[in-house]
């Protein structure tokens, strides 16, 4: 299956980590040779209640022996994506009640941009240096890593760029700006938090000048860091949210939620404002709603806390020079990038998955499933300190 992998379908990278999956359950994935792999990653942060959740299972199967894609987005009501909508609506402040679903996190991002030209009538957008919204052409405009942009210039015009934490920078939002844009936490930069009151301020900028703050939570977003969504630990509400990744429990999805009648400014002039096929997909919205259900009704939010207490006694070692994130959105920063790679690749060897972060290549990514046992977390915390100390013995001067 590896050859045919490399060989027919197109790859992202040269050098592929190619595990043959043949089954995956609960904090594990299999390979084809029964091999388990402990999962520290979750799929870059998708798999909220661990692989093949049975009530995620449950509510696909349920749902595609009823019904599967039926009409274009919007024209039908479809119970599950009614209920996840609504749900959703039930969990936010109140001026965050109306959710156009997609297909991803990036499409999410497009329509967030679109939305805030939409509502203000203007054209220009602020993003962060060294965010990461996705890789479509507009999400890739947002991105603030030229090494990464240039092969495909030109890109969207009217975006610019300020430095996150930064709060001299502020003086950039001015009356010419449609939306700011930010990951509550930078994810690919380093899972960096905001300081100081940071988001409160940007909103209050926005505010000042009538400019829309968008923000990301395709990572932080669905109790990854001890609440529903990363905002609510920082005191602000944005006026358009985006998420996407952990929302539907493994399965394809994202959305963006605003005020009804900012959302209801894509309905006319021109009709069709947004559109797509599969956004709100019965069988995806399905599994979200049965993930958000869960995640809502028990207390496995609360716990994400106190995991990350676990993960930081137990990752201490002259290798880590600090854990950054919070609750299961961390990163171990290391010495350099040969360490990284290291723990990753020999990690694999060892049964345990961990990742890169994209542009902090010193950092190792540390995004379990919520559903993570204390003993699970012990097991692959030892098998990172066991491996910086054959870094340590390997490299002795």
């Amino acid at each position: 299956m590896k050859q045919d992998f490399l060989k027919y379908q197109a790859q992202t990278g040269p050098t592929p980590l190619g595990i043959e999956v043949s089954h995956a359950r609960g904090s594990y994935i299999y390979d084809l040779d029964g091999k388990s792999y402990l999962d520290f990653v979750a799929g870059v942060s998708a798999n909220t209640l661990g692989h093949s959740h049975p009530k995620v299972v449950n509510a696909v199967q349920e749902q595609a022996a009823s019904y599967m894609h039926v009409m274009v987005y919007g024209e039908y009501a479809q119970g599950p994506a009614v209920e996840l909508a609504k749900l959703l609506a039930q969990q936010l402040p109140d001026s965050l009640s109306s959710t156009y679903l997609v297909n991803s996190g990036t499409e999410a991002i497009e329509g967030a941009m679109k939305l805030s030209k939409r509502a203000t009538g203007r054209g220009e957008v602020i993003a962060a240096k060294h965010a990461y919204h996705g890789n479509t052409q507009g999400s890739m405009s947002l991105m603030g890593y030229e090494e990464r942009k240039k092969a495909y210039r030109p890109l969207l015009p009217g975006i610019k760029f300020i430095e996150f934490n930064n709060e001299e920078d502020l003086k950039n939002i001015t009356t010419k700006t449609a939306g700011v844009i930010l990951e509550t936490i930078q994810g690919g930069a380093g899972f960096i938090e905001p300081k100081n009151n940071y988001l409160q301020k940007v909103k209050k900028r926005c505010e000042e000048v009538g400019a829309l703050l968008i923000l990301d939570e395709i990572q932080p977003g669905f109790g990854r860091t001890g609440r529903l969504f990363g905002f609510m630990n920082y005191h602000v509400t944005p006026d358009i949210l985006v998420m996407g990744k952990g929302m539907a429990g493994g399965m394809p999805i994202g959305a963006f939620t605003a005020s009804y009648d900012m959302m209801a400014q894509l309905k006319e002039a021109p009709k069709m404002g947004h559109i797509t096929t599969f956004g709100g997909h019965p069988v995806v919205a399905a599994a979200a709603l049965a993930t958000l259900k869960e995640l809502t009704t028990t207390t496995l939010i609360k716990q994400t806390l106190e995991k990350e207490k676990h993960f930081r006694s137990l990752l201490v070692h002259p290798l880590i020079k600090e854990i950054r994130g919070k609750g299961l959105m961390l990163a171990i920063l290391v010495e350099n990038a040969e360490v990284a790679n290291f723990l990753v690749l020999e990690g694999m060897k060892k049964g345990l998955i961990l990742f890169w972060l994209l542009f902090e290549t010193r950092a190792v990514r540390i995004t379990p499933p919520l559903t993570i046992s204390n003993e699970e977390i012990e097991k692959g915390c030892n098998t990172i300190l066991e491996l910086l100390n054959e870094w340590n013995n390997q490299n002795v001067n």
